[in-house]
């Protein structure tokens, strides 16, 4: 579930606690490694040493990453440093990875532009590559647009007032305009909230995301649209769910 909100949220937490500090009996044999920065990438979570190399996370459904965390029986491994704190990664469904890299450039450059870095004029060449692709599942498209997954690509639609099964060919320019415009305002919204905790997430220093209140239509099927006298709908599209009204959303 993580998206571009809580994967930065996590990020910008860790790069204060852990960047200098140094691995002590990581695995892979990597202990003495100093930490130099922690970055995102999509929906990864990169953590960089002095030599180039890196751990990869992605929390996929479930995964968490708590700083100084308890251990529970949802622990999947815990990253030690030199001055005693820990990194304990928990996942419940156990579909979320780690791994140690000595590069991680070949898995950054197979995702699209970042969603919060791409500007309307890349936005409209990217979406032209697809002219019969329905607009909600290419925005979630990781190698077209970075970052986006199931909860804002809904309220990036809402607030575009763009249905999610629209093909992009018939999208105005106006239309165009408003998604790409609505991505940056909500992914930054949501972040300063530190994200979404619908379910399992939790943030790097194990609380939940205030993002939760501002939902429009994510999860509320049956429920009274919040612009207009509309009910909330949910429709499946290539295997997901998709939540808008029939009604505002065109």
């Amino acid at each position: 579930m993580p998206e571009l909100p809580e994967v930065e949220t996590i990020r910008r937490q860790l790069r204060e606690k852990i960047v200098g500090k140094k691995l002590d009996g990581p695995p892979a044999g990597e202990a003495g490694k100093k930490i130099v920065d922690v970055r995102r990438r999509a929906k990864i979570l990169i953590i960089d040493f002095s030599d180039g190399s890196s751990l990869i996370f992605h929390l996929k459904l479930t995964g968490q990453l708590i700083f100084n965390g308890e251990s529970s029986k949802h622990t999947r491994h815990i990253f030690k440093f030199d001055d005693g704190s820990r990194l304990v990664f928990n996942d419940i469904r156990k579909f979320g990875w780690w791994k140690y890299v000595k590069s991680s450039k070949d898995i950054e450059k197979t995702f699209g532009p970042e969603a919060l870095e791409v500007d309307l004029k890349t936005f409209k060449e990217v979406l032209k590559k697809s002219p019969n692709a329905k607009i909600k599942p290419l925005l979630m498209d990781q190698k077209v647009i970075a970052g986006i997954g199931n909860i804002y690509s809904d309220e990036i639609l809402f607030t575009a007032k763009v249905q999610p099964v629209r093909s992009i060919k018939t999208l105005k320019p106006e239309e165009i305009g408003a998604i790409w415009s609505n991505i940056g305002r909500i992914l930054k919204l949501a972040i300063k909230n530190r994200g979404t905790s619908e379910r399992d997430y939790i943030d790097a220093l194990g609380k939940k995301g205030d993002y939760l209140k501002y939902l429009k239509v994510y999860r509320k099927e049956g429920q009274k649209c919040p612009r207009c006298s509309g009910v909330i709908k949910r429709i499946k599209i290539g295997g997901r769910s998709a939540h808008f009204c029939p009604k505002c959303q065109r």
